[in-house]
């Protein structure tokens, strides 16, 4: 086997002109009268824009990292951040287009098509202030090594389904507010509080690691292993190093009739069995 409470805030709206050369952050309150009538801001024309570089420069994790600030896109994830009361530091929509809450800037369609990190460009996307929070449990998810961002994404949509406290990164994870990890997340991004942790010490609870080699079949659920946990799930082609896996009391395997299941559908199993109700249908 080889990371918040809300309130239900509108996403502030914003205005500029293709001439303004305010950072991404700057922000100003749409007049009443525009909120009322939904009137579109005045659309931006020019690959040169200053709010569009700075899209473009999202893209890069280094400058995510710099800003503590990511991209959503597509119309669906606008929509999760709005309903988890996450308020969009800017938001832009395709000239003509009604997507998107009322306020976001109008781009012409080929300018943000480049602006976008997918392929088939979006129709609405927005920036976001990411949100770090400390590991908690009773149920953390800790992550070590795992560099692909579309399995980090799809184990915080796990986490969100089965209702673990928390995700955890550890170290050489890819970004979870990484353009395919937001995507992957299907909008839990919004809802699993994120963690970062160095050392394993930082983690909750007893420490269970999946490992193919384990003697033990993972049993759940998790008030008979203990009152706190945290899962540990490793690289797919190296799993947890030895390190990390002689730091935990317990160790799991998941019982598989194949080769190998890929590090998101591991955690997913496991986050499954650890959340499972005890049956109360009696064997016939």
């Amino acid at each position: 086997t080889a990371p918040f409470c809300f309130s239900d805030t509108r996403i502030a709206a914003t205005t500029t002109t293709t001439t303004t050369s305010h950072h991404h952050r700057d922000h100003h309150t749409q007049t009443p009268a525009n909120r009322r009538t939904n009137t579109p801001l005045s659309t931006i024309a020019s690959a040169k824009n200053p709010r569009l570089k700075a899209l473009r420069r999202l893209h890069r994790r280094r400058e995510r990292e710099r800003s503590g600030t990511f991209l959503a896109e597509g119309e669906d994830l606008i929509a999760a951040a709005e309903l988890a009361g996450w308020r969009a530091l800017d938001g832009y929509r395709r000239a003509g287009d009604p997507a998107g809450p009322a306020g976001f800037h109008e781009v012409e369609g080929e300018l943000l098509a480049g602006a976008s990190t997918l392929g088939s460009g979006t129709r609405v996307l927005a920036v976001y202030e990411q949100r770090w929070s400390p590991p908690a449990g009773p149920l953390c998810v800790y992550l070590h090594g795992l560099r692909d961002p579309g399995n980090v994404g799809t184990i915080i949509r796990s986490a969100h389904a089965f209702g673990a406290s928390c995700v955890t990164l550890g170290p050489g994870c890819a970004d979870p507010y990484g353009p395919k990890a937001v995507r992957a997340s299907m909008g839990a991004i919004f809802t699993v509080p994120l963690a970062r942790a160095e050392q394993l010490g930082e983690l909750p609870g007893e420490l269970l690691a999946l490992s193919a080699g384990a003697a033990q079949e993972l049993r759940g659920p998790l008030q008979a292993i203990a009152p706190a946990l945290t899962l540990l799930v490793g690289a797919e082609r190296t799993g947890l190093p030895q390190e990390v896996l002689d730091a935990c009391r317990r160790r799991a395997r998941i019982t598989i009739a194949g080769d190998s299941l890929n590090a998101a559908m591991a955690a997913t199993v496991a986050l499954y069995e650890l959340t499972r109700k005890p049956s109360r249908v009696r064997a016939s």
